[in-house]
């Protein structure tokens, strides 16, 4: 059976009408369980703002409202925590907060013990890799499990993963802090998170904004270009394939979407993907281009070169804070100073969609 996508090109005088169409026409009705709460689980790459790498306001909005249109009216945003972003500064910068207020949906964090608790969980699925990374066991936040989840990426590369997307989201939510031990098999950690994903949440759902989208060093330091695109599914495989395919790359040949596919997740193979809303709009090919900064090559180097080996030492110890405070270094007081500011000011100034970002409140 073929998995169905769907596509809008949009632009921001009814961006919110098209997200609640794109919302249905992608089937959130059907992908989600009406009696369970659905967690809204947005994308804060870099808690500062830049064009491309964070859920922008009206893809929150957008998707509160189609989710309200469809009968889900129960509702709530969980941030997470990573060793580079922080959580409270990217919900301010981004402009998350009033739009959750102005919806009455409350804020969780999965790194607050008052929020929630993480707790051991054996997978059914056999796992590729998190067994044998975290060999003292696989831990989940508690709040997470019975509950829908609704992920909001944007269209960007990722100098790890080629792509990131919707499956990449759940990076952050189901895994601690400690979520840096599994880069060098980062691949097949996202299968095996979409495995454990389909077992704990009764329904998965993502909207995926390419207003602007991102080409090169991502997820932080992108170059941003205008698309006026918004895609959904409730197939993260699937949606993850359509938006590879719209910025230039061949789906199957991106490792964590063919081992997905292989092992019966979803469809990343176009063939067995069917296009709603409109389909011309898939067939763009961006020819988007995956690049590193200082940062990620860094990273690479350490995880992906024969220096890997010392990778217990680095990264396992204390000396794993230096590379924290290196990489904050480079890429809040270092890059984007120097290049990002006047990046977004650009956007800001010469985007209708900087200008959108304007009218929100902050």
């Amino acid at each position: 059976m073929k998995s169905k996508v769907a596509v809008i090109r949009t632009n921001p005088e009814h961006v919110l009408d098209d997200y609640v169409r794109l919302c249905d026409l992608a089937g959130i009705k059907e992908a989600l369980d009406p009696s369970a709460q659905t967690i809204l689980k947005d994308n804060i790459s870099w808690h500062l703002m830049y064009p491309g790498s964070n859920t922008t306001p009206w893809q929150l909005e957008g998707t509160i409202m189609g989710l309200k249109q469809a009968g889900f009216n129960d509702l709530v945003d969980v941030h997470n925590k990573t060793v580079v972003t922080i959580a409270d500064l990217g919900d301010r910068f981004n402009k998350f907060g009033p739009i959750l207020d102005r919806y009455e949906i409350p804020k969780k964090y999965n790194f607050k013990p008052e929020d929630m608790t993480w707790v051991p969980y054996k997978p059914k699925a056999k796992m590729a890799v998190l067994d044998q990374i975290f060999p003292e066991g696989i831990f989940v936040p508690d709040f997470f499990i019975g509950k829908n989840i609704v992920h909001l990426p944007t269209v960007k590369t990722h100098s790890y993963t080629t792509t990131t997307g919707a499956m990449k989201n759940a990076f952050g939510g189901l895994l601690n802090i400690n979520r840096h031990y599994t880069h060098t098999w980062i691949h097949d950690t996202l299968v095996d998170l979409l495995a454990i994903q389909k077992e704990i949440h009764p329904g998965i759902f993502a909207t995926m904004d390419g207003t602007t989208a991102g080409s090169g060093p991502g997820p932080r330091t992108l170059i941003p270009h205008k698309k006026d695109v918004i895609l959904a599914s409730s197939d993260q495989v699937a949606i993850d394939a359509v938006a590879a395919m719209m910025m230039g790359f061949d789906p199957m040949s991106i490792q964590y979407i063919a081992h997905a596919t292989e092992r019966g997740l979803g469809n990343g193979n176009p063939r067995d993907i069917e296009i709603v809303g409109m389909p011309e709009v898939a067939e763009e090919r961006w020819d988007f281009k995956v690049g590193v900064n200082l940062g990620t090559g860094t990273g690479m180097l350490l995880w992906r070169s024969p220096l890997k080996v010392f990778q217990n030492l680095l990264f396992h110890t204390p000396l794993v804070k230096i590379f924290i405070f290196a990489s904050e270094f480079y890429h809040d007081r270092f890059w984007y100073p120097m290049k990002g500011s006047s990046a977004v000011e650009k956007w800001k100034r010469t985007s209708p969609w900087g200008a959108l970002f304007d009218q929100y409140d902050g």
